[in-house]
């Protein structure tokens, strides 16, 4: 093992300008992807978590009066943040017409909430998205890259031997090797994550509807 380290790290040190960049970018290119699916998984996590405790409190509570004195308790729920844009609306008719006549305002208030949520939460997806659609061409391209340089050495040595073609075929199976594992774990990340955000989406969709049934039943005429 220790000698197949080695032998890996000698062709590295030993490559060409062309193929060393597309092995570096590929390393950079896999440390931001795991950096950003580290992220994004503790931010889904802490937000399931919020989520589920805000709603017991929105739910046990018989007027959003009650909710809105809880919010403080879930800083980085999702819903906490729909929750506000809609009772800032309710909070506004009620000062100002002393009921809740525009359901609709309030609707569309739920629905920017949901609509600022959901970038916030798919902030990056975006880069995981590009590193598992690039990568495998830039490894492909270190991997012809190698293939030519091969096929070039094998020409100036005029006979076909292992030395010859080693280094460039080495080459080419690193950087192959390396754009697969840059683009596997952000193609299944990003998968993961986008099932997340549609749960996610979808459970705030339902919670509008329960602010507004109990905003009726609280203010509505």
């Amino acid at each position: 093992m220790i000698l197949a380290q080695i032998t890996v790290w000698e062709m590295v040190s030993h490559s060409k300008p062309l193929p060393l960049v597309v092995m570096i970018s590929l390393v950079l290119i896999s440390i931001l992807s795991w950096t950003v699916i580290f992220g994004k998984w503790k931010a889904f996590k802490q937000a399931r978590l919020n989520n589920a405790g805000f709603l017991r409190t929105f739910r046990k509570a018989d007027v959003l009066e009650v909710v809105a004195r809880a919010v403080e308790s879930f800083p980085i729920s999702p819903l906490v943040s729909v929750f506000e844009f809609g009772y800032e609306e309710v909070d506004r008719q009620l000062k100002t017409k002393g009921v809740l006549r525009n359901k609709m305002a309030v609707e569309r208030s739920l629905q920017l909430g949901i609509s600022e949520q959901m970038a916030r939460l798919e902030r990056h997806m975006n880069w995981l998205a590009t590193a598992a659609t690039v990568s495998p061409f830039i490894g492909l391209l270190g991997t012809v890259w190698g293939i030519i340089d091969a096929f070039s050495a094998l020409g100036m040595a005029g006979s076909a031997s292992l030395r010859a073609v080693a280094p460039g075929i080495s080459e080419a199976l690193i950087t192959t090797a390396l754009g697969l594992l840059a683009a596997i774990p952000a193609a299944i990340a990003y998968n993961f994550f986008t099932h997340q955000l549609r749960e996610m989406s979808a459970r705030m969709d339902d919670f509008s509807l329960e602010f507004i049934n109990l905003a009726e039943r609280n203010h509505g005429e």
